[in-house]
């Protein structure tokens, strides 16, 4: 008996009628696809992705060893003096004074008490007038050209105006904080909101959602990505304006110790103080991007994970 030969014309009907897909759908058949030919459980690729971190992290640590190494020895053997610029051993013995003391943990928590809390208040309002701005036009014409005016002023010129109103203390150092938070996370959700595609906005009242579900459903998974990257820029410009910061009469913070480092002339103080920095914000980056990666499991993309 023949079989009933199935047409192009059928293939393209059929394929016009499936539903297409909306962001951060669930994915079942796709990712059980993946795992069928990884050759593996979840659990096995979750290990399988842990282990892989290891080398990856390791890696990393090379060009700031061999570095520190060659200075170490340049020293040693006389090749540089180490005077303006001391070896890495001179470095762990500085840090090492400041931590029995109990200087260094003072200072350190002094810092990111200030960052993570001018963080969360900036973060949150650059992110709400963002989805205002995105979300309405009139509020994008009457309220965007102020921010951008403002957005080119350079930061150092908010100091003495905080200084003026708000004194020396905690609240001027927490403003100039979440000022520079707030312009890289409020624009870089903005601009994502302004390119999201219109075939996904379609696609959703194809489905007969509100303007609502839209939003959350279609509009926010398309943004995320791009949300989190402004909110990593946010972060890293915290740090920056932490040190403007605690030059502000502060009597403790690492801005404090690179501020007592140059006044007494001490290069190790200073040095120090900037690995501590470096250190703290490597490792803020890292909590916050392990954060954002459950609610970007969803995507399908090639990525390269650091």
């Amino acid at each position: 008996m023949d079989l009933p030969l199935v047409h192009d014309t059928d293939r393209t009907v059929m394929a016009a009628e499936a539903p297409p897909r909306l962001p951060g759908q669930a994915r079942g058949v796709d990712a059980d696809l993946r795992r069928h030919d990884a050759g593996g459980s979840p659990a096995d690729a979750r290990v399988q992705r842990a282990a892989g971190l290891w080398p990856g992290a390791c890696l990393g640590l090379v060009i700031p060893l061999a570095g520190a190494v060659a200075w170490e020895l340049a020293v040693r053997h006389g090749l540089a003096s180490g005077r303006l610029m001391p070896p890495p051993s001179r470095l762990a013995q500085t840090a090492a004074v400041l931590a029995r003391s109990g200087e260094l943990q003072t200072h350190m928590l002094a810092t990111m008490g200030r960052v993570g809390l001018g963080f969360a208040i900036g973060a949150a309002a650059g992110t709400a007038l963002g989805m205002l701005n995105g979300a309405s036009r009139m509020a994008l014409r009457l309220l965007d050209p102020s921010v951008q005016a403002l957005r080119a002023i350079p930061s150092i010129a908010w100091v003495p105006l905080f200084i003026l109103w708000l004194g020396i203390f905690e609240t001027s150092k927490l403003a100039l904080i979440a000022l520079g938070v707030f312009f890289p996370v409020y624009l870089g959700l903005l601009t994502a909101i302004q390119s999201v595609d219109r075939k996904l906005i379609e696609v959703g009242r194809v489905f007969g959602l509100s303007r609502i579900e839209i939003a959350l459903l279609v509009t926010w998974p398309a943004v995320m990505p791009a949300w989190i990257a402004a909110l990593r820029t946010g972060l890293g410009l915290g740090f920056m304006f932490v040190v403007a910061a605690e030059l502000m009469g502060a009597s403790e913070g690492l801005g404090y110790l690179l501020l007592d480092g140059e006044q007494m002339g001490r290069a190790d103080e200073i040095l120090v103080a900037m690995f501590v920095f470096a250190v703290l914000g490597k490792a803020a980056d890292s909590v916050l991007v392990s954060a954002a990666r459950p609610v970007l499991r969803w995507q399908d993309t090639h990525r390269l994970r650091l």
